[in-house]
């Protein structure tokens, strides 16, 4: 069948598919936060006890994605109710029996979500549209849900630079951290001169309390990969590259079906919708190395060699793997692109702000009542975000800060908390979008220890190519430590200090050029924290210094 795929072959099977669906759908959470609580099992369960009760002509048990409030997990909806979708939390292989019951509008004494909860209601699913609801391990359910309706359209009503004008227009900015135009990154790979060009999807998704990333490779697997043909098809290119870290063997399997199911079809591979386009994908598997995070050290890493970073410019887009111009972006970044070419650049362009356009997903985490994944438009307050969506704090404990961005980003204190969530705001205090982990801390949480932490995670993660960081991020640790442990006195804060702006100035990549700013934003907003570990200078020396 390969080659042969046309816009009505997708309505047949879109149609076929949406025959087979039965009255009630029962969709199982089986993203790896539940699945370590035991998914599998439940899904099996609700299998069995559906063949038990004859109800197999009437209710369907699918496989979902990441249905996002992670902290109510494991999770079970019920569609196909008079009223509205029932979504069971906590639920154990055990419940089986009462899930079904429920569907018999009998007793069921299940815990049920509140569907009006802030957490639900303040989100806009743009990215996550299918998260949840699809089958991620059944291409039918993506086709079913208008998948691959925009590579279609692309591919024979629109030429490349139309789709890049369409993508610049949208106002999308690049998810994984830097927040660049994603329009001016795709021109300058359509218009950088070579026999071959390249499509990479960043997968490394690498910060402590971030899984985004992960989250949409296992629950919507094909609209990262139509995105990345959409991508290739503005560029000219017809080789792609997933490179996703190997602690996500969930969705490496999930993606690995994907490429296959599309293969099958012939939506990938050549002649892709009987057009001269040809675009493939294969999956490269990272080793744990934070840094490979860095564009970069990506693509050394595909090709073979160590992943370390290289000074820029030459950037990718003009000289990238191989040598060839390579067009990078993250997961979340070609994900946003479907929906864009789906609903126009002006749909896309009027959600958020003035700069910073569009939806964000992230995942709210730490000491907060309601933690999960959440989508929600640029200009929202992280205020909103924390204390209506997250619920505040654990155990009615007062929120202290909230940390954004991972290892590059910072703690920004609770009297901040109606700061616009985009991309000029938080830097402005000293933190940044990053790939979106959201660390909510309370009044119980050490400051100094929380910037130590981040200190280790940096100096463990440098790939140790550049003295600045490979030694700088070591002796602020020590630095840290001596703090912590009573022995610092000011000359040490203000070593401290000096070492955060040279290792930010004269680092080679953003590892290093960012791994201050956890230390440099708990020094900014909770300084007193720091200073009541000091011990006094002596005598001799304060006069001597000038103190």
């Amino acid at each position: 069948m390969e080659g042969t795929m046309q816009g009505d072959d997708l309505a047949a099977i879109a149609e076929k598919h949406q025959g087979s669906r039965r009255k009630y759908c029962l969709r199982t959470c089986m993203s790896a936060g539940c699945m370590s609580s035991r998914a599998d099992a439940i899904k099996k369960g609700l299998d069995a006890e559906v063949k038990a009760q004859g109800l197999e002509g009437e209710v369907e048990v699918r496989r979902v994605g990441c249905m996002g409030f992670c902290g109510l997990g494991p999770l079970v909806g019920l569609d196909g109710m008079k009223e509205r979708e029932i979504l069971f939390e906590h639920v154990t292989p055990e419940d089986a029996p009462a899930i079904i019951r429920a569907v018999q509008a009998k007793d069921h004494g299940l815990q049920v979500a509140d569907p009006d909860h802030p957490f639900f209601s303040k989100q806009m699913r743009v990215v996550r549209a299918n998260g949840g609801i699809i089958d991620p391990e059944r291409i039918e359910d993506y086709v079913a849900a208008n998948g691959y309706r925009a590579l279609y359209h692309v591919l024979t009503d629109i030429r490349p630079a139309e789709v890049v004008e369409e993508i610049t227009r949208s106002g999308l900015r690049g998810r994984g951290g830097a927040g660049f135009p994603t329009g001016l990154k795709w021109g300058t790979v359509a218009k950088s001169p070579g026999a071959r060009k390249f499509v990479v999807c960043n997968g490394d998704e690498g910060d402590p309390g971030a899984y985004m990333d992960r989250s949409i490779l296992e629950s919507d697997p094909h609209l990262v990969l139509e995105g990345m043909a959409i991508a290739a098809y503005a560029v000219g290119a017809d080789q792609g590259f997933l490179y996703v870290r190997a602690e996500y063997p969930l969705a490496i399997s999930r993606l690995q079906t994907a490429i296959r199911q599309a293969k099958q079809l012939g939506l990938l591979g050549g002649g892709i919708f009987e057009t001269p386009f040809t675009f493939n994908v294969d999956i490269r598997i990272g080793a744990g190395a934070f840094v490979c995070g860095e564009e970069t050290a990506l693509m050394a890493s595909v090709e073979g060699r160590r992943g370390t970073p290289r000074p820029r410019p030459p950037f990718p887009a003009e000289r990238g793997l191989w040598g060839c111009p390579t067009l990078i972006n993250n997961v979340e970044t070609f994900a946003n692109i479907v929906p864009i070419i789906n609903r126009g650049a002006a749909w896309y362009a009027g959600i958020g702000t003035e700069r910073s356009k569009g939806t964000k997903v992230f995942a709210l985490t730490g000491k907060v009542q309601n933690n999960g994944l959440i989508e929600v438009p640029m200009g929202i307050t992280l205020r909103q975000i924390v204390e209506e969506m997250g619920g505040g704090a654990i155990g009615g404990a007062k929120v202290k800060a909230v940390q954004t961005g991972g290892p590059s980003g910072g703690c920004i204190p609770a009297e901040y908390l109606d700061t616009s969530v985009d991309y000029e705001s938080l830097t402005k205090l000293g933190s940044i979008m990053g790939s979106g982990g959201m660390v909510v801390m309370d009044d119980s949480t050490n400051m100094v220890e929380i910037a130590r932490f981040y200190m280790d995670f940096c100096r463990d993660e440098s790939c140790g190519k550049c003295i600045p960081c490979r030694a700088g991020t070591v002796q602020m640790f020590e630095l840290l430590e001596k703090i912590l442990s009573r022995k610092a006195t000011a000359r040490d804060i203000a070593m401290l200090e000096e070492l955060c702006d040279l290792v930010k100035h004269t680092s080679l990549c953003g590892l290093g050029q960012t791994a201050p700013n956890p230390v440099l934003s708990t020094l900014r907003f909770f300084r007193n924290e720091y200073t009541e570990l000091l011990q006094p200078e002596p005598a001799g020396e304060c006069a001597a210094s000038g103190q």
